[in-house]
């Protein structure tokens, strides 16, 4: 047998560029159903009943994971219930229309109010310990001497109103960065405490100033279940409550820029 016979008539080149093409869509196929752990199938209200797409390729079979709390979790799976709209309502019976507020603007849960149904526990350390709490409960950490230490200045809304006072900071044991600064307020029944998350607020050398907000709006800062902890969705709660003032805390903020 002559040198090269086997390959005299096959271009080996062709071959595998051919096999590289099979292999790119088996990954592009491959990590787009992945991709469909969550959030899928999407529902779609048209005005005559919830409508629900899958798409190509269809969603894949529940896979299984195991915490590091030991806990389980499937995906897809019947982890989350399907979220219904509660706080708001369409403006018209038009596919697509815009969501307004229904009540309270502000604890609505909608435009920038909305929020995600994370798992109501505390975000915890590698080592098992609470990740973020108030500098109280968190000995070795403090504020930098270069910056201002906000405890006991007042806080104002957008209209330069005082809302309250601060009483503490929330620190992330795990990045070592404040998250929230705590103040107490004056509410209907009385004093309460509640959270600010930090890249709301401007802290200077005698006030903290939060623009998305009023003054009288830090009444009804969603609260927390347990002092001294808040949990994945207690987090999402008070990040959407100051979201939603951005659009919603004054009339003015809805009408066009222009």
């Amino acid at each position: 047998m002559y040198s090269g016979a086997i390959t005299s008539n096959i271009d080996v080149a062709q071959v595998v560029l051919y096999m590289f093409w099979v292999f790119f869509f088996s990954l592009v196929y491959y990590l787009h159903r992945e991709n469909k752990r969550e959030g899928y199938p999407l529902e779609s209200d048209t005005g005559m009943g919830r409508n629900r797409y899958e798409g190509f390729p269809a969603t894949p079979d529940p896979k299984t994971f195991t915490l590091a709390n030991g806990e389980v979790w499937l995906a897809p799976g019947p982890n989350s219930a399907p979220e219904e709209l509660k706080g708001g309502e369409f403006t018209s019976r038009v596919p697509g229309s815009p969501i307004v507020p229904i009540g309270n603007p502000m604890l609505a849960g909608v435009g920038p109010g909305s929020y995600a149904q994370r798992a109501d526990v505390p975000d915890m350390t590698y080592e098992g310990d609470l990740r973020i709490v108030p500098l109280r409960d968190a000995p070795g950490y403090d504020v930098a001497h270069q910056d201002p230490d906000p405890r006991g200045m007042p806080v104002l809304g957008a209209d330069g109103q005082v809302g309250g006072t601060v009483t503490d900071l929330w620190v992330d044991r795990s990045e070592a960065i404040f998250r929230y600064i705590e103040l107490e307020v004056a509410a209907h029944g009385g004093k309460r405490s509640v959270l600010v998350p930090m890249n709301f607020a401007r802290v200077t050398d005698r006030f903290v100033k939060v623009r998305s907000v009023l003054g009288q709006h830090f009444a009804d800062v969603p609260g927390l279940r347990l002092a001294g902890r808040i949990t994945r969705l207690e987090e999402e709660r008070v990040m959407a409550y100051y979201g939603a003032g951005t659009l919603y805390a004054t009339p003015g903020r809805q009408e066009p820029l222009l």
